[in-house]
């Protein structure tokens, strides 16, 4: 087991340093020049000069790459171009926002897709595994910034049913901040769930289906248990480990959905922080950003996959 935790880490430690990689040297190919935003009206050649000094930018390419890993290794992500303080204290505003938006899609997948996965395999072959089938097929072609824009549209601008943009209603205390933080989520959260609620319950269902057929719980059967025990209890153990893992292994899926989601609903989190840093041409927060979501990601796949070697022992070989 160690020696797999191990490969494991390795693994991610190397991913992370290809995201970090790739994420400073394709920022450095955005068009324009980062000192001219950094100051309103004109800018004389000197000025530009001297910011670009400051911030090391008239340096070679390479030696501002080994100087940023010299100081990501000590946890210095950089100041920001446009908003002149740590990128590391924006970046810890905006991530929780984040992280509660993916984080609530994800669990609301998981509890909504079960029981229609699992309903859609006992009932093969009739009218709701057909429909499953075709909302399961239909999730992959569907895009998220697609689904949040007609559920702003719709639900939000003509039905008014529920805000279009923000986190939370200002001037709001105590339990009606819950609410209202709720309330907000619902829409942005409902768009990531569109697109990932069919493909995982569809998953779940196939999984189940073969599960179902297994020797164990026709022997199960013939002792007399009933079908929900049979289902529940010993099916479901089962069928769920690879969707689970598979649910963990999209997560980098659902967070990239966040991100896109964040921007059409104006929601605080570091995908509204991307968007607007990209037209600032911010490059510090740029990275620090992409690299924050990169070892999110990462971290929550390896743990996906040290959970299902620890469920299912076979893994580790």
């Amino acid at each position: 087991m160690a020696r797999f935790v191990l490969s494991r880490a390795v693994k991610a430690v190397l991913t992370v340093w290809i995201a970090i990689t790739a994420t400073f040297f394709l920022l450095r190919l955005l068009p324009g020049d980062p000192t001219t935003l950094m100051v309103e009206g004109d800018m004389t050649p000197e000025m530009q000069e001297a910011l670009l000094r400051t911030y090391g930018l008239d340096r070679p390419l390479w030696e501002q790459y080994v100087s940023y890993l010299r100081e990501l290794t000590q946890g210095n992500f950089g100041i920001s171009f446009r908003q002149i303080q740590p990128v590391t204290d924006i970046l810890v505003e905006r991530l929780p926002w984040t992280l509660l938006l993916a984080g609530t899609a994800f669990l609301v997948t998981i509890a909504v897709g079960i029981p229609i996965g699992v309903y859609a395999a006992v009932h093969r072959g009739r009218w709701p595994d057909k429909i499953l089938q075709a909302a399961g097929i239909g999730g992959h072609a569907l895009f998220v910034p697609s689904v949040a824009m007609l559920l702003l549209v719709y639900l939000g601008a003509q039905a008014g049913w529920f805000p279009i943009g923000g986190a939370i209603d200002p001037d709001t205390r105590g339990l009606g901040a819950y609410l209202s933080l709720a309330h907000h989520l619902v829409l942005p959260v409902a768009s990531l769930v569109l697109v990932q609620l069919g493909p995982y319950a569809l998953t779940l269902r196939t999984n189940m289906i073969e599960v179902l057929g297994e020797d164990y719980i026709r022997a199960a059967r013939a002792r007399g248990l009933s079908t929900r025990r049979r289902v529940w209890k010993h099916g479901l153990r089962n069928a769920i480990l690879p969707a689970l893992t598979l649910m963990g292994l999209q997560l980098g899926t659902l967070v990239g959905g966040a991100v896109l989601t964040e921007t059409v609903f104006a929601y605080p989190g570091v995908g509204r922080l991307i968007f607007e840093a990209v037209g600032q041409r911010d490059y510090p927060v740029l990275q620090g950003a992409f690299i924050m979501l990169a070892v999110t990601v990462v971290v929550a796949n390896t743990l996906t996959d040290l959970l299902y070697a620890v469920l299912n022992p076979r893994i580790r070989l």
